[in-house]
């Protein structure tokens, strides 16, 4: 068997065990669920009457932003879980079985993946239920939650670095919040980026969560066609900014992660 069937054989098996953790304790997913769907009724029937987006309703502009802002907190996980099991020596003992390194963090983000498959599903109910709907093909919509899943995916991997990095889950938490909270709220994920002021609407212009929130729009049909041209190329062609992103933050934070991999467990 070659290293890399080995590496991905393995990974498998350690994605396995991370889901049955989560159905022997379902309050993992239940709370990663809970989240999200509370965001949406709370912008959908709190806010969106007073956030005003011209020639279409908000509820159809704030999914896409609901689903980006999800799948990017649903990253975190991977950290979370990597800091966890490092406290509690998991990764000693994953360490002594004759395993390819990568593994572990093949497995750890794989399984993350699919919990925000499966989070992912539950809001596109919810969206529905609220009055959000795809205006385009189904292959369109396939692809809209492909791309907000693969660039959770990457990002996972960077969160990776940092589980590694700290000593406990807490530590994480606390360190990934000062990150991700303003990636996902400055952005055009709940508002348009034009009504940023300046500074924060360059930020927002090229913010990653950005290019994924807007691709996720085009793709599901939510945008205004009426509306002028965004003046930054990633507003103006989010999808191929979105696969960019994809494609940076794989090349950097696998080796990265797998470099800090191996200095955690020979610490």
């Amino acid at each position: 068997m070659s290293t890399v069937t080995q590496a991905l054989a393995d990974g498998a098996v350690v994605a396995k065990r991370n889901l049955i953790k989560i159905k022997r304790v379902p309050d993992l997913l239940l709370f990663s669920t809970l989240q999200p769907i509370m965001f949406v009724l709370l912008f959908a029937y709190v806010f969106g009457g007073s956030i005003d987006i011209p020639g279409m309703d908000y509820r159809e502009f704030l999914m896409a932003g609901i689903f980006a802002q999800t799948v990017v907190f649903g990253a975190t996980i991977t950290g979370s879980g990597l800091a966890d099991d490092m406290q509690k020596g998991v990764i000693d003992r994953f360490r002594s079985l004759p395993m390819a390194r990568s593994a572990v963090l093949i497995g750890r983000t794989t399984s993350d993946l699919l919990n925000n498959v499966i989070v992912v599903v539950v809001m596109s109910l919810t969206g529905l239920v609220v009055g959000w709907r795809v205006h385009t093909s189904f292959l369109e919509a396939l692809a809209g939650f492909a791309l907000l899943l693969l660039f959770a995916y990457a990002l996972s991997w960077g969160m990776a670095i940092v589980g590694l990095m700290v000593r406990s889950p807490e530590v994480f938490n606390n360190a990934s919040f000062v990150v991700i909270f303003p990636l996902t709220f400055i952005a055009n994920t709940f508002v348009q980026e034009s009504r940023l002021p300046g500074v924060l609407k360059t930020f927002a212009e090229w913010n990653p969560v950005s290019a994924v929130t807007a691709a996720a729009r085009e793709l599901f049909g939510n945008t205004n066609p009426a509306l002028p041209p965004a003046d930054v190329w990633p507003m103006r062609h989010p999808v191929l900014t979105t696969l960019i992103w994809v494609v940076v933050f794989l090349a950097v934070f696998v080796p990265l992660a797998t470099r800090q991999y191996r200095k955690a467990v020979s610490r």
